[in-house]
């Protein structure tokens, strides 16, 4: 069985998403304690880390001290928020940014999706990628460039990288990495795709601001381009 870890200050909102959850089917631990949580992924890592922080500024530091620690999808739960900060959380390592109050309907099924992403990339079985001075390893999940430690990806970070490199040049719709990346399909979300890009672009990029691999179309989509 999946194990899901909640992580939220404010008891009320742990006892809701861990009953919810629960009776979606999922084992879920509860924690108040964002430090608490970071030591134990250590010891026993998670497949899913929601978090419900009391305000963004807590929301930004938590993301970034569990992502420090874990490569795990991590959705993030926050009250209404503009659109800098949503930004802000994306680009600190969130997967997912939902607005409170939620639907309890719609949060289990992107946990079921993010679940059942993480659960059927066969990653042991896909064959190394290069592309000029870029080589993606599937089965440690690393990205190796010249001068440069192996950079670890997070689950989604890999899944638009294995896309973008096995496409070599070739435009990806924004709506087709939202369908491959996340695993749904409709009207992609520009932002989500976008902090994942930032992120990506962080550990590959000798300048992010001035990107010579992941390219971007306007409106359209992103390419990799061997540099």
């Amino acid at each position: 069985m999946m194990h899901v870890i909640v992580i939220a200050e404010n008891e009320e909102n742990r006892n809701v998403l861990s009953f919810v959850l629960r009776n979606a089917g999922l084992t879920v631990a509860r924690s108040a304690n964002v430090n608490l949580v970071t030591k134990s992924l250590l010891e026993s890592p998670a497949e899913l880390l929601v978090i419900a922080p009391d305000t963004t500024v807590q929301a930004i530091e938590d993301v970034k001290a569990l992502r420090a620690v874990s490569q795990a999808p991590m959705l993030v739960l926050v009250e209404n928020l503009p659109e800098s900060e949503h930004c802000q959380l994306l680009d600190a390592g969130a997967d997912l940014v939902m607005k409170r109050p939620f639907s309890s309907r719609v949060l289990v099924r992107y946990v079921r999706m993010f679940l059942r992403r993480a659960g059927n990339i066969p990653m042991s079985v896909l064959s190394t990628v290069s592309a000029g001075d870029v080589t993606l390893e599937p089965g440690t999940r690393t990205v190796h460039l010249p001068d440069k430690d192996a950079q670890h990806l997070t689950l989604l970070e890999f899944r638009l990288l294995y896309i973008l490199m096995t496409n070599l040049n070739q435009v990806i719709p924004i709506d087709v990495i939202v369908e491959r990346v996340w695993g749904y399909e409709g009207q992609g979300n520009r932002e989500l795709v976008r902090g994942l890009v930032r992120r990506l672009r962080r550990k590959i990029e000798p300048n992010p601001k001035v990107p010579i691999y992941i390219q971007n179309l306007p409106g359209i989509g992103y390419r990799f381009e061997e540099g």
